[in-house]
């Protein structure tokens, strides 16, 4: 059955049409469905920060990372890294991508011509995005924390900012895949597009590499996008409290991780309802 037939299908006579909200729960379940479809999709995304973590762990895992102030197993500071690059390859690549297909191929255009409020649609793509973040962020942890003896948070405390960077990271990724996915002029090139933009920023964001060893030009430009702000509230739930001396400004910055993760929220919301296309450039 098709993404477009599945999410349309008729009301019978005298029944009331679902709301927003119950379209879009169903829509979640339509794009749960199609991501699990596409196996080379699956195994990229939810499996890529798991791959690298077992591979980066293994090879480095009796080294430690850190300066004169103080040092941290390496597979405990590079977690931290994997669950945000994880975050932002769910949320920000895969809508990015995804979406742009869709309006390459016509599903956006004819997904637009039914009664499916275009709320739902975005409400599903952000369920789908929450579902495989969870799923894959649990499994992260679970393998750092039995395979390379990662200790986990035992505060309340540190749960809740983990809590909170997380859904503010996975919404702040969302809302820009949906911003960006009008970007790429066509569903064949988007990959090439987005891509590039997902490793540069994962190697200045202190994802692959302990952000404190990189040049001060390259933390500076980091530290205008989110990834860096998103890999940095990671470290201040992940990391034991004397490892804040590794950060270059000496503190966590909560303060300033939520602020800038807000800003492009914010900013992918403006720039998303100003550009959203439904049909391709050529297509009116």
């Amino acid at each position: 059955m098709s993404t477009q037939s599945s999410s349309t299908r008729a009301v019978p006579a005298g029944q009331p049409l679902p709301g927003v909200l119950g379209t879009g729960l169903r829509r979640t379940w339509i794009e749960m469905l199609a991501f699990l479809r596409e196996r080379d999709a699956v195994v990229f995304i939810l499996a890529y920060p798991l791959i690298m973590m077992a591979i980066f762990a293994t090879v480095f895992g009796q080294q430690d990372q850190g300066n004169a102030a103080g040092s941290v197993p390496f597979a405990q500071y590079f977690l931290p890294g994997m669950v945000a690059t994880g975050v932002m390859l769910t949320s920000f690549q895969n809508l990015a991508i995804s979406i742009s297909v869709e309006r390459d191929d016509g599903t956006l255009k004819r997904l637009r011509a039914t009664p499916l409020p275009a709320t739902s649609y975005f409400l599903g793509k952000i369920g789908q995005v929450l579902i495989v973040t969870t799923v894959q962020t649990a499994a992260l942890l679970l393998l750092a924390a039995t395979a390379f003896d990662v200790p986990m948070p035992s505060t309340a405390s540190a749960w809740a900012t983990f809590a909170w960077v997380f859904v503010l990271g996975t919404a702040t990724g969302s809302v820009l895949g949906v911003a960006f996915s009008s970007v790429p002029r066509s569903g064949k090139s988007v990959s090439a597009v987005v891509t590039p933009i997902v490793l540069v920023l994962q190697f200045i964001s202190g994802v692959f590499f302990a952000f404190f060893a990189l040049p001060s030009w390259m933390q500076q430009v980091a530290s205008v996008f989110p990834l860096k702000w998103l890999a940095q509230g990671m470290r201040s739930v992940f990391l034991p409290p004397e490892a804040v001396a590794l950060e270059t400004s000496g503190s966590w910055q909560h303060g300033a991780t939520a602020a800038v993760l807000v800003v492009w929220l914010v900013v992918g919301l403006v720039v998303g309802v100003r550009t959203f296309r439904w049909r391709r450039r050529d297509d009116g």
